[in-house]
């Protein structure tokens, strides 16, 4: 068969080798697009009250309402610990416009300069982070009063306006018990809010009305169960994490963290019962815990490894692209140092692969953008011989 063009891979071994190579300084967009033809750039998520580890991030899409705090292209990213480094510690979600000034790199337990967007009451706000494009911001936090798995507590999903106020807090002991990453199908005036637990090992979906200001959850439903879960010393918690929804395919896939796998859940904006586990998707030698999971223009899926399940230290913090029949693509690091890679996201182009991650160990965000006009087929070939 003739061999058909991959948006992500291509664009995916452009950038990825040059992640983590570079610390963030106080230089504009402008200037590093002016002297590397792959723009980049690179800034601190460490804000004035030091918090640190982030986790969730997400692009705030082209159709949001103006008038906020946060404008399309922006970067959102929640901080999971404190300045003292205490998981399930953290309380902000910071701001970054990548074409404009970046935030300096500053130590650990200092305060940055990283602009807050929101403060939260309840504290470590985890992976969870998504955008309803009626204007409203949805995170999830996961506490501990020591910083250790031993003392968490109640979860809960926060719904945050376009200013960075507090609208609503959904809160449930069996479905919302441990948010820790989610995936959101929104429909403007309804949304699907798929949503990972990671104490239980389960998946549950939120199925919203959302109006202008407000919004009100219609069901809610267990829609998978049965992954590998446990609490962990370094890692805080290990279970299912990262979600990706396929709107055509009506398919949920999940990123096992200690399962070491992805799988599939077929039927996951009407299934009202719980399937186990789901579909065996991929599982490789290259996934090392994988964490945060994304669908990329062209189709394939995109997974972050946190290393705490089948680490290599000579292959530390990877990211891992693979086809949705299994097939291993590119792979691919953004730290030389294990536990870098976490939450990672994809802003929608027709003319360029716009890719976002977080770093985990300098306490960065990375933005790339790979513009080129080889970039515009999405076709997917599985068998390309």
């Amino acid at each position: 068969m003739q061999r058909k063009t991959r948006l992500a891979s291509i664009a995916f071994r452009a950038l990825l080798p040059a992640c983590g190579a570079f610390t963030a300084t106080a230089a504009s967009a402008d200037e590093v697009q002016a002297r590397f033809p792959l723009q980049f750039i690179v800034s601190s998520t460490i804000p004035s009250n030091g918090d640190l580890n982030p986790y969730g991030i997400v692009f705030v899409p082209k159709d949001f309402p103006s008038g906020g705090k946060v404008a399309p292209g922006d970067v959102l990213v929640s901080n999971f610990n404190n300045l003292n480094n205490l998981q399930g510690t953290g309380v902000t979600i910071i701001k970054f416009t990548p074409a404009g000034p970046v935030a300096p790199s500053v130590t650990p337990g200092q305060s940055g300069t990283a602009t807050t967007f929101f403060t939260s009451k309840p504290h470590g706000l985890t992976t969870a982070l998504g955008i309803l494009r009626k204007g409203f911001v949805v995170v999830g936090n996961l506490p501990s009063t020591d910083g250790t798995f031993h003392t968490i507590g109640q979860g809960s999903l926060q719904v945050i306006d376009r200013n960075g106020n507090l609208v609503r807090t959904l809160m449930d002991a069996k479905l919302l018990g441990s948010p820790w990453d989610l995936a959101i199908n929104d429909e403007g005036a309804t949304a699907q809010v798929f949503v990972s637990n990671v104490v239980t090992g389960t998946v549950a979906r939120f199925d919203l009305s959302v109006g202008d200001t407000n919004v009100s959850v219609q069901s809610q439903n267990e829609i998978a169960m049965g992954y590998a879960h446990k609490g962990d010393p370094v890692a805080f918690e290990l279970g299912p994490t990262g979600l990706a929804f396929d709107k055509p395919a009506n398919t949920l896939y999940v990123a096992s963290t200690l399962d070491n796998a992805i799988f599939s859940v077929s039927a996951a904006r009407t299934r009202t019962s719980p399937v186990d586990k789901g579909e065996l998707v991929f599982q490789d030698p290259h996934l090392r815990g994988p964490l945060g999971l994304v669908l990329a223009p062209n189709g394939d899926l995109i997974t972050a490894n946190g290393d705490a399940v089948n680490g290599d230290p000579t292959h530390p913090s990877g990211i891992v692209e693979f086809t949705k029949r299994g097939k291993f693509v590119v792979a691919s690091n953004i730290d030389a140092t294990q536990g870098g890679a976490f939450g990672i996201a994809v802003r929608p182009s027709h003319h360029a692969f716009i890719f976002a991650a977080v770093d985990d160990v300098p306490n960065t965000v990375t933005v790339f953008n790979a513009p080129s006009a080889d970039f515009s087929s999405t076709e997917v070939a599985d068998d390309e011989q």
